[in-house]
């Protein structure tokens, strides 16, 4: 079950000869592949997956798979796409289907009532957080942005409401010091893999029953647009540090530097040294420093506008910064 992985009482590992359930998956992105490829090794069947429809990107506007829907795809497994999974055509689906469970990590839409009601078990959901805490779009931007020290992932059966639903079980992770969201999510996904199957074991063995979430501590990750990751040099270094990691590597802190955007990696806070102003850039040695609030810190790798990441040592040079150059102004 991963790290510190705790089920409700009641539960315990999964025994042989135990009967198997049959599965729709749900999930979009890269992090929910991992779920994919747990169920596909469990006992458990996933007969379809249900992932959104294929996207276009590029300079060509060419049509792109989702990674759920491409593994999915590499399986032999038959794929939905609905544009909603309200429309009738997909409720039928799902009815035709007749699956015992439906596990979801990061569709990405909102299940109607009329479809989290068709599996005799429901929708289970694995969600990136200790729930109540950071119910959401965007748990692991959120955790780190707090300065959280502990996260985790959560089992829960769907509901009609945003994360409310009672909870089946947990795993908790330790957030590093230097841990980009990306670099949490990783970890999570793998862990949460685990979490979501052993949860599929202990419903499917009738041991296990989700337990209401707690009243208290809830808090809200809403989704984190681009004009959220745009870096406030006004706050404290050690909260600069922290909200830049959470938006690394989507959707990608940035500032402003002589009118153009200025795409930021992550940065370090220095303890001891020179002061500058909010936003205001210095050079020592081979480092590139940035005031804020309270402090300074050191730029990592810096995108100018059209080109690429590169080491912020050598922007600098490019750039031949000026006295009283400043960051984040328009």
């Amino acid at each position: 079950m991963g790290r510190a992985g705790r089920l409700p009482p009641g539960s315990r590992p999964r025994r042989e000869g135990e009967p198997a359930l049959k599965l729709l998956f749900a999930g979009t992105p890269a992090p929910a592949v991992p779920s994919l490829e747990a169920l596909l090794a469990s006992h458990h069947e996933v007969v379809a997956v249900l992932s959104r429809p294929d996207a276009r990107s590029g300079r060509g506007r060419t049509s792109s798979r989702s990674p759920v829907a491409e593994r999915a795809d590499a399986a032999g497994i038959p794929v939905l796409q609905p544009r909603s999974p309200r429309e009738p055509e997909f409720l039928g689906q799902l009815t035709d289907l007749a699956v015992d469970c439906a596990p979801v990590v990061a569709y990405g839409a909102l299940v109607p009532q009329a479809a989290l009601d068709v599996p005799v078990h429901g929708w289970v959901n694995l969600h990136f957080s200790l729930l109540p805490a950071w119910r959401g779009a965007a748990p692991v931007q959120h955790a780190i942005m707090a300065g959280d020290e502990i996260t985790g992932a959560a089992t829960f059966r769907l509901e009609a409401g945003l994360d409310t639903g009672p909870v089946y079980g947990t795993v908790t992770e330790a957030i590093g010091p230097r841990d980009t969201a990306g670099d949490l999510l990783g970890r999570l996904a793998v862990s949460g893999a685990e979490l979501l199957v052993a949860t599929l074991d202990g419903i499917a063995a009738g041991a296990l029953q989700p337990q209401p979430q707690p009243a208290e501590g809830i808090s809200l990750a809403p989704k984190v647009e681009p004009a959220d990751a745009r870096v406030d040099w006004s706050l404290p270094a050690h909260v600069v540090d922290r909200r830049i990691r959470g938006v690394t590597p989507a959707p990608g802190a940035w500032t402003t530097w002589r009118g153009d955007r200025l795409r930021l990696g992550p940065v370090t806070p220095v303890a001891h040294g020179p002061q500058p102003a909010p936003g205001e850039l210095r050079t020592e040695g081979r480092e590139v420093l940035v005031g804020t609030g309270n402090g300074a810190v050191v730029l990592g790798e810096v995108q100018p506008a059209g080109k690429r990441m590169t080491p912020a040592s050598d922007w600098a040079r490019g750039a031949r910064l000026a006295t009283g150059d400043r960051l984040g102004e328009a």
